[in-house]
């Protein structure tokens, strides 16, 4: 069972009256000291020195030390500040050594040492009085193990004094002295992870921590500060004991120093806890900064280019080359996005059943291989992910899958997108999970604030990409096959249209339903005699059966499942596009009646067709009655010469609708 620290009874074991005691002794008068060199310094000699023990003095050499203390020691200003403090530390070092011997022969108080040394660092800040108190043990300890390997490798000293106390420490007691060193190394180690914590705790910016912050309110550093400081006097004491001509192997004592190096640890973890919420506290108002900054760039101010809405959206830390040029493999800096219209193509990592990445650039490639705007726009995919989530091995293969498919432009990684700018993309540009495309113009300036939906639906059309072109286009469309299935989709369909063909574009997953649809379909046009095709675009749940029956028995002209895909994904975006513009309501607009009509086929997974002739659309329907009105073709094929097959059709459905 380990012993508690050896404290007599001047000493006060209440931690809140030693603290009170110490905080008695703090008047700092602004006396500072830049800790973190010093520290390097001491870690370099504690170090090296911990990682010694007695079986392996003989063999070790000092000439690594030297250098890396010579290399350490070598800035002038170091050195100045270092000569500054001397007499300071030199102080503290013959008060530890004194008081170490006074308290291993006689049993002087160590709380009462320690606070000797709180008395004479009064004007120090809190780090500082650790830091020239751990440089003085660091100098004592340094001397310590010195005067050890001199005494291990110098034939000449060994002659000269032959019975020098530390021999004990070197070779008649080695193995028994080895408890000893490993409480003493154990402890050593624990000061050094507590004074990095104290130190780091001062180097905070104080913009953002002040005293009134609850991580910093709990007067845990005096705590901190003064129990390092007094198992740094307990750790002098034992060097002190090894080198005494009253040399005595003591058990207790190697459990003094466990004993401490176990409050130390305690003392390591409650600070690091407290770091923690520091650093996310300054996080938090680092970010919320960037995130005001950033409303401020975009919507508030007017700028000469897009150079600082870019940087502090994709590159807050000034990051030399953010983005990859996918087509040469090459880092670039945001310079060769400056004074461009830019395509922000924002997405997280999961990609829906086709990639619409790929997608995208191919409409983008084609869109400016027809318009006059080449070398104006620049495509960037910015890869959104949640920084709450860990990052894992799968993430990344993910990422490098996505990045690999790029054309253009693309950010390095994920995590140079800030928290501001992933706050910013979701509250400010509404990114949810499918991809959206935020344009800026060569100054800065967001045009569209998603600008998928023009390029999905009008492809190269849709250039420039503004809102006020898509409310131009809106207004110039109408309800015709082009808008659901445009030529670029598949030229043969566009020779078509323009012959004046009948086009049947049906879907649902009833495969029967399929076969009995296109069977009385093709039977009517040869009947009426009138040029028929039919397209088959369902977006089934049963997609590769359904595919493999259409293929097999030749029900369609057309099966091709990315086009499919495209197919629905244009008329979803066409719908949100018409939301965006405050049109999604309109009960008389036939685009955006004839678009729900046909969301809400899939949405209920029923069977539809839509019969066009040339660009117009004759019936927009539900499969069944559109059916029916097939299979009663002899009722009505008296009309087909009077009134024309798209006219006689179109009045029958609509009589059946009626009767229904």
């Amino acid at each position: 069972m380990e012993s508690k620290p050896n404290v007599s009874s001047s000493s006060v074991s209440d931690e809140n009256v030693i603290v009170k005691q110490i905080e008695a002794t703090h008047a700092p008068d602004g006396r500072d000291v830049d800790a973190r060199p010093l520290l390097y310094l001491v870690e370099d000699i504690l170090n090296r020195a911990t990682d010694l023990n007695p079986d392996a003095i003989i063999s070790t050499g000092t000439q690594t030390h030297i250098e890396s203390l010579e290399e350490m020691t070598h800035q002038s200003a170091f050195l100045a500040m270092l000569d500054s403090l001397s007499y300071t530390i030199d102080r503290i070092s013959c008060e530890i050594s004194y008081k170490a011997s006074a308290v291993s022969g006689s049993g002087t108080d160590a709380h009462q040492t320690t606070l000797s040394i709180f008395n004479m660092l009064t004007n120090y800040v809190w780090d500082a009085k650790l830091m020239l108190a751990l440089t003085a043990f660091a100098l004592h300890y340094g001397e310590f193990w010195i005067l050890t390997q001199i005494y291990s490798t110098n034939q000449l000293v060994k002659s000269v004094v032959p019975h020098l106390p530390i021999q004990n420490v070197i070779t008649e007691q080695a193995s028994e002295l080895k408890p000893s060193f490993d409480a003493l190394n154990d402890l050593i180690k624990a000061i050094l992870e507590v004074t990095q914590c104290v130190v780091e705790f001062k180097q905070l910016p104080s913009m953002y921590i002040t005293p009134d912050v609850p991580a910093l309110s709990s007067g845990n550093i005096p705590a901190a500060v003064y129990w390092t400081i007094r198992s740094i006097v307990a750790c002098a004491t034992k060097i002190t004991s090894f080198t005494g001509y009253e040399f005595v192997i003591s058990t207790t004592e190697a459990g003094d120093l466990s004993t401490l190096a176990h409050k130390l640890k305690d003392i390591h973890d409650l600070l690091e806890k407290q770091l923690e919420m520091c650093h996310q506290y300054i996080e938090e108002k680092r970010d919320e900064e960037a995130y005001q900054t950033l409303n401020k760039l975009v919507f508030e101010m007017i700028h000469i280019d897009n150079m600082r809405v870019l940087k502090a959206l994709i590159n807050p830390r000034d990051y030399l080359q953010p983005l990859v040029d996918r087509s040469t493999k090459q880092l670039v800096n945001l310079d060769v996005l400056r004074r461009k219209n830019v395509l922000l193509v924002i997405s997280g990592l999961d990609i829906s059943e086709y990639n619409e990445l790929e997608l995208l650039q191919e409409i983008y490639e084609y869109s400016l291989e027809r318009t006059t705007l080449k070398g104006q726009y620049e495509f960037v995919w910015i890869p959104v992910v949640d920084r709450s989530i860990e990052w894992t091995d799968p993430m990344q293969r993910q990422f490098e899958r996505l990045q690999s498919t790029m054309k253009y432009y693309a950010v390095q990684h994920p995590s140079l997108i800030g928290n501001a700018s992933v706050k910013f993309i979701k509250e400010k540009w509404h990114f949810r999970n499918k991809p959206i495309v935020v344009v800026l113009d060569p100054q800065g300036k967001v045009v569209s604030p998603n600008a998928i939906r023009m390029m999905l639906i009008w492809l190269h059309n849709a250039f420039p990409l503004t809102s006020s072109r898509e409310e131009a286009l809106w207004r110039e469309e109408t309800w015709r096959l082009e808008l659901l299935f445009p030529s670029e989709l598949d030229p043969t369909m566009h020779n078509w249209v323009n012959e004046g063909k009948y086009i049947f574009l049906y879907g649902g997953n009833d495969i029967e339903w399929i076969r009995r649809f296109t069977h009385s379909a093709r039977a009517v046009a040869l009947a009426a005699r009138i040029p028929l095709e039919m397209f088959y675009v369902g977006r089934s749940r049963e997609w590769e059966k359904v595919i493999a029956t259409i293929k097999l028995e030749k029900l369609s002209s057309w099966e091709e499942q990315l086009q499919m895909l495209f197919f629905w994904n244009r008329l979803e975006n066409m719908l949100l596009s018409k939301k965006q513009l405050g049109k999604a309501d309109d009960d008389v607009d036939p685009v955006t009646l004839g678009v729900k009509k046909l969301l809400s086929y899939d949405k209920e997974d029923a069977v539809w067709a839509v019969l066009g002739k040339g660009s117009r659309i004759v019936v927009n329907s539900h499969g069944n009655t559109v059916l029916r009105t097939l299979l009663e073709y002899e009722t009505w094929k008296a009309n087909v010469e009077l009134q024309g097959f798209d006219v006689a059709f179109k009045n029958h459905h609509d009589h059946l609708l009626i009767q229904a």
